[in-house]
């Protein structure tokens, strides 16, 4: 019989020290969210022919999350849970962004990051409570009105509010 040989074990990477107090149990992470990580990866497929009605079901999703969604794997129901205060800065960034692919003439990008903007401004009025009807109702009022007219047409005092001289 041959003597059985021990099979050696690869040296162990040396650990960085934990401040007192950190446990070392690794985190598990969900198989939802392993998932969606490993989705983000794939190439998108192609764009297709888009249509409004797209809001609404953003916005349904939004919403449904808002209620019931888990912020462990889902991006809106962890935003929501964040507060207003995030919401309003993740809109504001995406925003950024925008603006800087746009004035580079980045046409895919500004696409993509023009697309980060309506889905965190959802997010913005989900938060607010606000119904998308009630904002494409003040589209409609302002339907046909100048820009210029209606600007003029608000009261003196919300530019005194507003502390600037770039409104009529």
């Amino acid at each position: 019989m041959a003597k059985t040989e021990k099979k050696k074990a690869a040296p162990k990477k040396p650990k960085l020290p934990l401040p007192e107090g950190v446990p070392t149990v690794k985190a598990h992470i969900p198989k939802a969210v392993r998932r969606a990580e490993s989705a983000h990866l794939t190439p998108l497929p192609p764009r297709g022919e888009g249509t409004a009605a797209v809001l609404q079901r953003l916005w349904d999703t939004v919403e449904q999350r808002r209620i019931a969604g888990d912020a462990a794997t889902s991006h809106s129901a962890r935003l929501l849970k964040r507060g207003t205060p995030k919401v309003a800065q993740k809109l504001g960034e995406e925003a950024v962004e925008l603006v800087i692919e746009a004035v580079a003439r980045n046409r895919e990008a500004t696409i993509g990051e023009a697309a980060d903007v309506v889905y965190h401004l959802l997010v913005l009025l989900v938060d607010a409570g606000i119904q998308p009807s009630e904002v494409w109702g003040e589209l409609e009022r302002r339907e046909g009105l100048s820009g210029i007219v209606e600007k003029a047409s608000r009261p003196k005092a919300l530019l005194a509010i507003a502390q600037t001289t770039k409104l009529p």
